[in-house]
């Protein structure tokens, strides 16, 4: 089977290479702002959208007219990528999966892309790479990439700039070395708590760095906008919002990876972490109520990362050939896993479990794992024998080939 695979370094250009760099990251931002531009003033004309191949023939006027000349000297291959950025930009928003595109700023996100594979070369003895009209560029070679060279993206993040390399490569079928499954709950007290009774705690990656990021705003608001000053306080924002998240994102990578490695099925809550996060500050003529502690709840929901935890999830289970099942959260920490009795008074607090029925008496959050793992294994078993049953948003089988390890 095919396996696409992204490595990210660290790049390293010298003074000359930074500022090609800026510039090819500048155009395509310009590129970008000026299609977008163009499709709205065509939109308010009553004309239809253009499509990619007739943005990229305005792209041809745009790098050959006398006003934006300098166009030509940027790759004219990560222009076209751009423009494809936008027209799926606005795909994802008919289909009712995005907003409206909106236009780019300097200094977020700038990125650009090389899609020619035979442009781009790797040296990986070296600690180097090819990328047209920036040379060879030396970059923090920390692993061995795998595979053929698809793509290549260089980025920015915290004033460092990245390249991340996309490769295919052609693996074995997958099979799982473990036989086990495991339910999993999601909390903010415990970030995971499994069916077996271990559980993750919390990193916490935002509070633990949120009075220094609110120190750091309050010195930028007190710089004139723009100054030398300015950008000096700005660098100090972005480098505590950039170590925030590498940290964020080293704590869900080694925990999906444990639980990956030794459990072949993970069952896992169906949140919809959009929704639970949703303000509750309401309108003015509808003021919400709870404001402040929904606000906070709000922070900690996305300070844990659910999403990306389970989008991790997802792919390192595929490509062990395991399994991760989406079920319904309803009345998961409700249900007594002794008498299957359904009642809110068996979670009194946020903690403790109680079954006013049978006396079984558990953490809360156990039993929530225990009760998403059965859920798991009969919609497991619904999808295997081919029985119908309303699927849950986001269920996932990741390898055929489990069915036959788990029984």
């Amino acid at each position: 089977m095919q396996r696409l695979q992204a490595y990210k370094y660290e790049l390293m250009p010298d003074g000359q290479q930074a500022r090609q760099i800026r510039r090819f990251a500048g155009s395509c931002r310009f590129i970008y702002n000026k299609a977008l531009a163009l499709q709205k003033e065509r939109y308010e004309q009553g004309e239809k959208k253009l499509g990619y191949a007739g943005l990229c023939k305005r792209l041809t006027e745009w790098r050959n007219s006398a006003e934006t000349a300098w166009l030509a000297d940027s790759p004219v291959h990560p222009l076209q990528q751009t423009l494809k950025d936008l027209e799926r930009a606005y795909t994802n928003f008919f289909a009712k999966r995005a907003d409206l595109p909106r236009f780019k700023k300097k200094g977020q996100s700038d990125s650009f892309r090389y899609p020619d594979p035979k442009q781009i070369k790797l040296d990986h003895g070296n600690n180097r790479l090819f990328l047209p009209k920036l040379g060879w560029l030396r970059y923090r070679n920390s692993r061995e990439v795998l595979g053929v060279v698809k793509n290549v993206t260089v980025s920015q993040s915290g004033g460092k700039w990245f390249v991340s390399i996309q490769t295919e490569r052609e693996v074995e079928q997958p099979v799982p070395q473990a036989t086990s499954a495991i339910g999993i709950d999601m909390g903010i007290t415990r970030f995971v708590t499994l069916s077996d009774g271990a559980f993750y705690a919390p990193l916490h990656s935002f509070k633990r760095h949120e009075g220094a990021l609110r120190k750091a705003q309050q010195a930028m608001s007190r710089k004139t906008k723009f100054s030398n000053n300015w950008k000096k306080a700005k660098a100090r924002v972005q480098r505590i919002h950039s170590r925030i998240g590498n940290a964020r994102r080293d704590f869900l990578h080694k925990a999906s990876s444990a639980i990956s490695q030794n459990h072949a099925m993970v069952c896992i809550e169906d949140l919809q972490v959009q929704n639970m996060s949703r303000s509750a500050a309401g309108s003015t003529e509808n003021p919400g109520k709870n404001v402040r502690a929904k606000s906070g709840l709000n922070k900690s929901i996305l300070d844990q990362g659910w999403f990306e935890f389970r989008r991790q999830l997802d792919y390192k289970l595929a490509w062990r050939g395991g399994w991760l099942v989406a079920v319904p959260p309803q009345n998961t920490s409700r249900t007594c896993p002794c008498c299957g009795h359904v009642s809110a008074d068996n979670r009194k607090t946020q903690a403790q479990f109680l079954c006013v029925e049978c006396g079984f008496e558990e953490n809360a959050d156990v039993v929530g794992a225990i009760n998403v793992l059965r859920a798991g294994h009969a919609r497991f078993a619904c999808e295997v024998s081919g029985a119908v049953m309303p699927p849950a948003a986001g269920t996932h089988r990741s390898d055929s080939g489990a069915a036959q390890c788990l029984h």
